[in-house]
């Protein structure tokens, strides 16, 4: 039996990921439609997530414990800045400025900020506990740490989901109805979006599993390294969905449901799936702990929640904030490019 070239395999996979995305998009457009933008939104990130959740774990099962935290990384500066530059310039184009609820958009900020607090602790807890104790002894104590930290980080999270879907729905979902007046009817039907969503996602492991096995070697066949392709690729595919969609709600000036989708994503990375991701590697044998060991990740985490919080101040966007948001993605792409 020929088996394909690694790089060929790899690409193929990422490729098949791309439609699976749209799919993903479309059945998310017609829930949105019946239950409003709220949830809508985030069942986008949900599902979107759950490709990059099932991509980091098939990584992670095959001992890329870095690749992974590379590709939370990617996540978190891929959706904030490249998801939503993007999505920003597409809106825009014909328009001179896009509005949304700065209540909600407020809300996402702050809460990108105590995520990037929480993912911050970590590193800098390695850093000054081990030139006391040693590294075998901080080893230990990171994992520990790592876990009490995942935990956290869960609870908030689900906080976060009761507050904005239960005890203060009205306020979100009013905001929205007001500044989202284009808002499409639903043309599937609630059973059969659901049904496409969950065949896309199984699919979409199916692909995933293809990525993980030929990652290391078609890394060593392009002369990059694993953790390039982790904080890039990996990160761009796992969440096509969500770029996908925010694009396509800019273009019907939806800025609010693209906030939502963009921010809500960064902040499902931080909250959820990186700690979902410590929780499961210690149950398959293969630790992980939530410690960037790259100054570079740090900063780029930290930066993003500072940009955010920049661009979401003021309730509205224009298209030279989307290019700055590139701008800022592209440079610490070049930057990550030369990581060795």
């Amino acid at each position: 039996m020929v088996r394909a070239p690694a790089p060929w395999v790899f690409g193929a996979a990422i490729v098949g990921i791309i439609p699976l995305a749209e799919w993903i998009r479309r059945a998310t457009e017609q829930l949105a439609a019946t239950s409003g933008s709220a949830i809508g939104g985030l069942l986008n990130v949900s599902f979107g997530n759950a490709a990059e959740l099932i991509i980091a774990f098939f990584v992670l099962r095959a001992g890329q414990g870095q690749v992974v935290k590379a590709q939370i990384t990617g996540a978190i500066i891929g959706n904030s800045l490249l998801g939503l530059g993007l999505a920003i310039i597409a809106g825009s184009w014909g328009r001179e400025r896009q509005t949304f609820s700065q209540q909600r958009a407020g809300q996402l900020a702050s809460m990108l900020m105590l995520a990037t607090i929480a993912l911050l602790i970590p590193a800098l807890f390695d850093y000054t506990e081990r030139a006391h104790i040693g590294e075998a002894a901080t080893a230990a104590l990171d994992e520990r740490l790592s876990l009490g930290v995942s935990v956290v980080l869960i609870v908030v999270y689900i906080a976060n989901l009761v507050y904005t879907l239960v005890t203060h729905r009205d306020v979100f979902a009013g905001a929205t109805q007001e500044e989202e007046p284009g808002a499409q009817t639903a043309h599937w039907s609630t059973g059969k979006a659901i049904l496409v969503l969950l065949g896309a996602t199984a699919l979409t492991a199916i692909q995933a599993e293809l990525v993980s096995k030929s990652l290391e070697s078609t890394a060593e066949g392009l002369g990059l390294t694993p953790f390039f392709l982790g904080i890039t690729v990996l990160a761009v595919v796992g969440n096509a969905a969500e770029y996908i969609s925010a694009v396509y709600f800019a273009r019907q000036n939806r800025m609010g449901l693209v906030m939502g989708i963009t921010l809500g994503s960064t902040i499902q990375i931080a909250l959820l799936v990186a700690p979902v991701l410590v929780l499961l590697s210690h149950a398959i044998g293969q630790p992980m702990n939530l410690v960037f060991a790259n100054p570079l990740e740090l900063v780029a985490i930290a930066g993003v929640a500072f940009t955010v919080e920049a661009i979401a101040s003021d309730g509205e966007t224009t298209w030279f904030e989307g290019v700055l948001l590139l701008a800022v993605y592209t440079l610490l792409g070049i930057a990550f490019f030369y990581v060795r």
